[in-house]
């Protein structure tokens, strides 16, 4: 059976791995450990419970052979298990425990209201129809993303979820009472060709799977294809009759900031931050441009086989750089980051979500993958750059990014900092790594690669006026969309894309900039703090171990400063009972009148 359900067995013995307990040996250790066993059973619920979504950081193992269900009947149920969870919480007293254990209880705190977020005040279940082509689709998208080979539980989850696929479509459509219509035209073009797409992807996956498998496959695919096909119609059918308003509003975007993000800003500071770094990267890219006129522009590679190489030499001299420079401690054991060529079988659903294998808990050690085009000129925004160096989006995605800060924080002795996520601190931390790197040296070789580095400062920026104003109701999706091709400036196509992602995942696009801010700040304060006893090493070894963890329990524990903290709980009393999208002043605690 596979590692993950060892995992889980570790996981129902939870102190025995760590148990903040431990650090305390006074009266509140016996109250921790109420906090073991409600980390224990959250997490084994959420791996059932929680939805696929384009964040490639969220991505979890499942139980073997699990399949989703958003059947009325299961959120009802998935709506009293929070209650419950969110009562044993609310029951326990951490006044009296150490930073480490009271930071524990916030990140527990943080991803039960994550819950409530997503069931009763985002409600993408109720008003997105994409988000069940990331329940039907993207559970397949999620699945083949492993390199081969695909043995035979594999296999078989990958037929179990294709067989599922006219269930989900059909809770759907009792399920989209509040549909919108922007997210329903989008999931009518996601769909135009679906029959096409999974044609191709089940000729090419299925000489790959085990022999019974594979005659499964066949009837499960054109069930699938079936039923996507009349999603499509149906929404076509009801679309005239949809609101056409997307923004969840001032007050759930701020029950977000302050309960489940944990970021102590308000929506116009996150606004004045988002433009103060919008001019600094136009500056600076300005100065590298001048800087650098006359040299050559940078060359596309010749093909996928060299750019296949020049990526792993790189990632090489980044890990060696790394640790040359004092940076950032590279474990032995710590897999590679490697480029591969988009798979047949995968490129047909490459449009579900970031096309990488960051790997999981249970294989911790081996080589992340991410899937790359054949260089051309006509390739998107980021595969462009990646065609030209491969180093900005290795250090952001790769060493030191999310391969090589996911695998650490998932050897974490901790299981509730193994567990949590949030994508404020990961996201924050891999555009601050691709920042670090240009400040220490990295790209000094090769200039025109400096000036990538700009432009994407630029994109992190502008993504959190796009990101406010979508939530705000201030654009539109295609305005946004508009606003970042012509600022950025980016291919219509990618511009549009990340403008309806982040319309339908609110406070996900302000986390590069915001998240990379506050870690400025955290090593500002860090060296301020700690004086000559401060090492770049030490502060980075803590950061990445902890990559899991909102920067501003991050910095309380590291350095015991509590301003953040005290302003942050502030905001959270005043977002306790927050409006839901669209239903201003209901009360989230009685879902039944939603």
């Amino acid at each position: 059976m596979r590692l993950f359900v060892l995992l889980l067995i570790l996981a129902l013995a939870f102190p025995s791995a760590y148990s903040p307990a431990l650090e305390n040996p006074s009266g509140a250790a016996e109250a921790a450990k109420g906090l073991d066993a409600l980390g224990r059973d959250f997490w084994a619920w959420r791996a059932l419970q929680q939805p696929f979504s384009h964040d490639d950081i969220p991505r979890i193992e499942r139980p073997v052979e699990w399949t989703p269900d958003w059947s009325p009947a299961t959120v009802a149920r998935w709506r009293e298990e929070l209650r419950r969870f969110e009562k044993r919480h609310g029951a326990i007293d951490p006044s009296r425990w150490t930073v480490a254990q009271q930071v524990d209880y916030r990140l527990t705190g943080s991803a039960i209201a994550r819950v409530r977020w997503e069931l009763d005040i985002l409600r993408s279940w109720r008003r997105n129809p994409t988000f069940y082509v990331q329940q039907t689709l993207g559970l397949i998208f999620d699945r083949i993303l492993e390199p081969p080979p695909f043995d035979r539980s594999r296999s078989r989850e990958i037929v179990l979820r294709m067989q599922s696929i006219p269930r989900t479509l059909d809770q759907a459509r009792v399920n989209l009472d509040e549909a919108r219509a922007p997210f329903a035209r989008l999931t009518i073009a996601e769909l135009a060709d679906v029959r096409q797409r999974l044609t191709v992807f089940a000729s090419e996956i299925k000489p790959r799977l085990t022999p019974e498998n594979a005659a499964q496959l066949e009837p499960a695919v054109e069930a699938a294809i079936t039923a996507l096909e009349g999603y499509r119609a149906w929404l076509v059918e009801r679309l005239p009759g949809m609101q056409e308003e997307t923004a969840v509003g001032r007050g759930a975007y701020e029950f977000f900031l302050a309960n489940v993000a944990l970021v102590p800003f308000t929506p116009e500071e996150l606004l004045a931050m988002g433009r103060q770094e919008w001019e600094r990267a136009m500056a600076f890219e300005a100065y590298e441009e001048r800087r650098n006129a006359g040299l050559p522009e940078l060359e596309l590679f010749p093909d996928q086989a060299a750019q296949i190489a020049g990526e792993e030499k790189d990632e090489h001299d980044i890990r060696r750089y790394l640790e040359a420079k004092d940076l950032l401690t590279v474990p032995a054991w710590m897999g590679h980051y490697r480029n591969l060529p988009m798979p047949a079988y995968l490129e047909p659903l490459a449009f579900l979500g970031v096309t990488a294998d960051h790997t999981s808990p249970a294989r911790l050690g081996k080589d992340g993958v991410s899937y790359i085009w054949p260089p051309a000129p006509t390739l998107g925004y980021f595969g462009l750059s990646t065609a030209r160096d491969p180093r900005p989006i290795v250090v952001h995605e790769g060493v030191p990014g999310h391969f090589f800060q996911l695998t650490l924080s998932w050897a974490h002795p901790n299981p509730i900092r193994r567990h949590y996520y949030d994508s404020g601190a990961n996201e924050g931390l891999g555009f601050y790594a691709e920042e670090m790197m240009l400040q220490a040296g990295l790209f000094d070789d090769r200039p025109r690669t400096r000036e990538i580095l700009y432009n994407f400062m630029r994109l992190r920026a502008l993504r959190v006026e796009v990101d406010v104003k979508l939530a705000m109701g201030e654009f539109s999706i295609e305005e946004a969309g508009a606003y970042l091709e012509k600022t950025v400036p980016m291919d219509s196509a990618t511009a549009h894309e990340e403008a309806a992602w982040f319309a339908a995942g609110p406070g996900q696009a302000i986390t590069y900039q915001i998240g990379k801010l506050q870690i400025v700040r955290f090593l500002a304060d860090a060296r301020r703090v700690q004086g000559r006893m401060f090492r770049l090493r030490d502060f980075h070894d803590f950061l990445w171990l902890n990559g899991n963890v909102p920067i501003s329990l991050q910095r309380w524990e590291y350095l015991g400063l509590t301003d953040e903290m005290e302003r942050l709980q502030r905001f959270t009393d005043s977002h306790k009972r927050p409006a839901a999208a669209g239903h201003a002043g209901k009360d989230l605690r009685k879902p039944e009148e939603n």
